[in-house]
């Protein structure tokens, strides 16, 4: 998805509406005839439409993670509330297709007519046997920043078991930059692995980081080798803190868009201490790609060798999501983050419109705050995704609709526990970011993280009540 400017999204009005609780939510809706009202706008009454771009980008989270246990917090330009909640499994139902199964819930909270909405997305899972050969063109800085312990290392130690776990029938490129871009490995068949660890093993850090001459390069190699049949994707490995050759976001952004509208993708894999986010996170954006943050050889292993051969291929392409929200129920609604995803209502249907990629087993979740009119029934919303396939981008969309009646009668002890765990992973975020989440403090956002940590038995949610913890001690 193009980067969109950043909108305001009246958080002073949601911290207002869940003073007394918590809010959850997952993905897309729509609704057949949209009015053309903006996301950021729905604290007015007339406004019932929201709509988005997907996202399962996750380097907020993971590099927030890291922040913290270095005994500081991340600057709140840093903190996307959607990849918290997007960084954490998720139980919705696969489609048994190449699609999207829709799922909605939510629960009351606390106080009088408040609620929160769950929209959540889910794609059918895929295996490394079952997926089709790939061209991947590995661009890696190897600048003096990259000399720090965790960075070049880190790469070249997940590159060298990348290789040993891909197919056949798959093929890689390897550029490195610094001052200039350099091709160590055209594009190679995995017949000639050698040569590619060969080309890993060269790798050496020195000068400037000229990140405009390493993608460009990269998507030379990329466009040259493009196999129609393959999946075709650029992998950007660095700490994003461009010095060299145009610094120009802009410009860079451009190359990156034009590159993605020829079918080939953008991964960016953040690494080090200091790391340049806001860049990192535009350039997948831009190249139709995402964007993962690694600090350890485990996160490493899990990014490079468990999540990428079995997610090589994608589901869906320019892929929205749009609620409607029913006027005689709901008075006011707020979508946490997603700002810079924000699209026009008109856009949900308009399939030149650029949306999110999303690749197999991936879920997509979205949460909202709602205020419910007094004695409010029947039809909640109806929530739709839209999505083109792939090959034939052909359109296709799904959704599912939720009434008053099935909202839990309380968050914290009748909703679903996954949804409790996405309520508790956004406040944190947006505690970190705005200082004020869903009316509750770091202490009480601890204590609820600790008793699903308990019942869920998840070590993620067990990190997550620790990194809570860890945050009420720095500042």
């Amino acid at each position: 998805m193009k980067k969109r400017s950043l909108a305001a999204i009246g958080l002073a009005a949601l911290l207002t509406l869940t003073a007394c609780g918590g809010s959850a939510g997952d993905a897309p809706a729509a609704q057949e005839n949209p009015a053309p009202m903006r996301p950021e706008l729905s604290e007015t009454t007339s406004a019932r439409i929201s709509t988005f771009a997907l996202d399962v980008d996750t380097a907020s989270y993971s590099y927030a993670r890291r922040t913290l246990r270095e005994g500081r917090r991340p600057e709140p330009g840093q903190i996307r509330p959607e990849e918290f909640v997007n960084s954490f499994r998720q139980d919705y139902a696969e489609p048994p297709d190449n699609g999207f199964t829709v799922h909605t819930d939510g629960a009351r909270l606390p106080g009088r007519d408040r609620a929160v909405l769950r929209v959540g997305l889910q794609t059918r899972g895929s295996t490394t046997q079952a997926r089709r050969p790939a061209n991947l063109t590995f661009v890696i800085d190897v600048s003096g920043s990259m000399a720090e312990p965790g960075r070049l290392d880190l790469v070249q130690q997940a590159l060298r078991t990348l290789l040993d776990q891909l197919t056949p029938g798959d093929q890689v490129a390897i550029v490195a930059f610094s001052d200039t871009a350099q091709l160590l490995a055209a594009m190679t068949p995995l017949a000639a692995r050698a040569d590619l660890h060969a080309a890993v093993d060269r790798l050496t850090v020195q000068g400037g980081t000229n990140l405009e001459s390493g993608l460009v390069l990269g998507y030379e190699e990329a466009s040259r080798a493009f196999r129609p049949a393959a999946t075709n994707r650029v992998i950007l490995l660095s700490d994003g803190l461009a010095n060299q050759g145009s610094t120009a976001w802009q410009g860079i952004l451009d190359r990156v868009g034009e590159s993605a509208a020829e079918e080939i993708t953008l991964l960016t894999v953040g690494v080090g201490r200091e790391y340049g986010d806001e860049l990192m996170e535009q350039l997948a954006d831009n190249g139709d790609g995402a964007a993962i943050y690694v600090s350890s050889p485990e996160e490493a292993e899990r990014a490079f060798v468990s999540r990428l051969p079995a997610t090589l291929e994608l589901r869906a392409r320019d892929a929205k999501a749009q609620v409607a929200f029913n006027p005689d129920v709901v008075e006011e609604h707020h979508l946490v983050g997603y700002e810079n995803r924000a699209l026009e209502a008109e856009e949900f249907r308009d399939d030149s419109a650029d949306g999110g990629e999303v690749g197999p087993g991936h879920s997509v979740t979205a949460l909202y705050a709602l205020k419910l009119r007094p004695g409010a029934e029947g039809h909640l919303a109806t929530a739709t995704v839209r999505w083109q396939d792939p090959d034939t981008r052909r359109p296709a969309e799904a959704a599912d609709s939720v009434d008053v009646g099935a909202l839990a009668g309380e968050l914290w002890s009748g909703a679903p526990l996954r949804l409790q765990v996405d309520v508790v992973a956004a406040a944190f975020a947006l505690q970190m970011r705005d200082g004020e989440a869903f009316g509750m403090d770091l202490p009480a956002l601890g204590e609820h993280a600790a008793r699903l940590a308990r019942s869920s038995e998840d070590p993620m949610v067990t990190e997550l009540a620790g990194l809570i913890g860890k945050a009420g001690e720095v500042r």
